[in-house]
């Protein structure tokens, strides 16, 4: 049998397990006590951190059983406000006799948790459990009672690392979805700001939320985003760059569609834009939807500074843009092409660096170009202050070293880094890795086809720009489409008073903003 009809007969098997309902069966819960136990202990095969504290009810003779896996709840929750309350219970004299009355005076008059709610099913007390849960069974009674006890060790709030802060709010998102969206609150505080949730994984089952500001964001935009999470078919999504890449418009493009971010200030300044942010618990990185070219090259930190101020950094940040992208291969072009538009003396001073280096420009440019992206990476996996140290050595050994030995120019390693620390002044990492891809392209037209070659790449790029998406929101807005109105917040920045409307190309249902200023701009 083939590979391909092998996998045809599987995914076959598979689509008829979901049509007979296979994958959602659920066991009921029981009367039987005992009975539930063992169907919960059979579901997990009796794991050492499953804890059962079983006890009897003594003027009913009524048992009962709390349930927990120790280390993803709240210890002291779990003993004073649930466990102590229950065996309280035996000091008093009037409690029902009736199962169901019982348990409904536990759940109305005893256990002192904001957030309890009832289940009949198995598999709902499971994903419950293993969600930090606690879990009460009582006997004679098909119904369980879960309660919310999470209380497992998580990461404090702390400064981005990802994206290091000058000016602004020093805290950044966790790996805690309540914690993340208490940093989004204390942001907005909106009545119409809503969170919906959603189960992402069916194995994981993690809980992903989707956050934007009612009566601001477009409805439509909103459905959209539903749509596409709901059509998620995975296991488990241990981060957010899984959502990031099955949801966005294009896989093949290299440039990013969503934006991810740790920093809370910038997801409140897209909330109040009219954007919408998605919350996966587990990581500290929220993606931001949708997502254009101009917000690329754009900081928060260019509202907390003067215009004057935020629109020289931005412009600097184009500038950077252009000679991470172009100069290698301006340089292979100049070189093996069009020597004659270089400035005589500089030609001269060009031509008597090079005489003995054995390769053509373009393997000179390619070499040194391997090796620091290769010093980069090294520098980002070892620790902190390795990696930094790795990063500015190895490059100062390597660079000397290849122009000592005359294997490279040092017009070339001047070339370099200029080039790498221009990649280093954008402030979107993945935006950065993106620049890096398509500048090999670059270089690579630039040693066939010389200056004829770049501009032809460059139109390819832009067409390819143009016609790519993001959540159905053209990447090139405002651009083209053209919204003028736009324009006064993209490569130059206005005065924070001249900022009173949302982006156009959004089409929020509310334009205007309600203050004067970038948070609703």
């Amino acid at each position: 049998m083939s590979l391909g009809s092998l996998f045809k007969r599987n995914k076959k098997d598979t689509k008829d397990k979901k049509q007979n309902g296979d994958e959602d069966f659920s066991v009921e819960i029981v009367n039987n006590l005992d009975k539930n136990l063992d169907n919960l202990k059979k579901m997990l095969e009796e794991p050492n951190d499953l804890v059962i504290r079983e006890f009897t009810i003594r003027h009913t003779n009524h048992r009962g059983a709390l349930v927990i896996i120790d280390g993803l709840v709240d210890q002291d929750t779990v003993d004073n406000k649930i466990l102590m309350r229950l065996q309280r219970v035996n000091e008093r004299k009037d409690l029902p006799n009736d199962n169901k009355k019982l348990l409904d005076v536990i759940y109305q008059e005893l256990i002192s948790v904001s957030d309890i709610k009832k289940s009949k099913t198995l598999d709902d007390a499971t994903n419950s459990l293993l969600y930090g849960n606690t879990i009460f069974y009582l006997e004679g009674i098909d119904t369980v009672l879960i309660m919310d006890t999470k209380g497992w060790e998580s990461r404090s709030i702390e400064e981005p690392m990802s994206e290091p802060t000058i000016r602004g709010p020093r805290e950044g998102f966790v790996e805690n979805l309540r914690t993340n969206m208490v940093l989004i609150r204390r942001h907005i505080r909106d009545p119409n700001l809503r969170f919906k949730t959603h189960q992402i994984g069916r194995r994981s089952k993690k809980n992903l939320v989707v956050t934007y500001i009612e009566g601001v964001v477009h409805p439509d935009l909103v459905k959209e985003i539903n749509r596409r999470l709901k059509t998620i078919d995975m296991d488990d999504a241990p981060e957010s760059g899984f959502i990031e890449q099955w949801i966005e418009d294009s896989f093949i493009s290299p440039f990013p569609q969503i934006m991810n971010t740790e920093r809370p200030d910038r997801v409140a300044i897209s909330l109040l834009e009219g954007k919408v942010a998605i919350i996966l618990d587990g990581t500290p990185f929220v993606l931001v939807a949708p997502f254009n070219i101009g917000d690329a090259l754009q900081s928060p930190e260019d509202y907390y500074e003067r215009w004057t101020i935020g629109t020289l950094l931005r412009s600097l940040r184009y500038l950077a843009a252009f000679i991470s992208i172009f100069a290698p291969a301006l340089y292979i072009a100049l070189i093996s092409f069009h020597s004659g538009m270089i400035p005589s003396k500089l030609a001269f001073s060009i031509a008597a660096t090079r005489e003995g280096v054995p390769f053509p420009a373009f393997v000179e440019a390619l070499l040194m170009g391997v090796t620091m992206e290769l010093l980069r990476e090294a520098g980002a996996r070892l620790p902190k202050t390795i990696g930094q140290t790795i990063g500015i050595v190895g490059g100062l050994v390597i660079g000397d070293a290849a122009v000592q030995a005359g294997i490279v120019s040092p017009i070339m390693v001047i070339v370099v880094a200029l080039t790498a620390i221009a990649s280093f002044s954008l402030p979107a990492y993945s935006v950065a890795i993106s620049f890096r891809m398509i500048r090999f392209g670059f270089m690579i037209a630039a040693a066939a086809f010389g200056l004829y070659g770049i501009i032809l790449s460059y139109i390819m790029v832009n067409i390819h720009i143009v016609n790519l998406k993001s959540i159905g929101v053209p990447y090139s807005v405002p651009f083209a489409p053209s919204f003028i109105s736009d324009w006064k917040d993209l490569v130059f920045r206005a005065p924070i008073q001249a900022l009173t409307r949302r982006p156009q190309y959004l089409k929020t249902d509310d334009p205007e903003s309600g203050n004067k200023g970038r948070q609703g701009s």
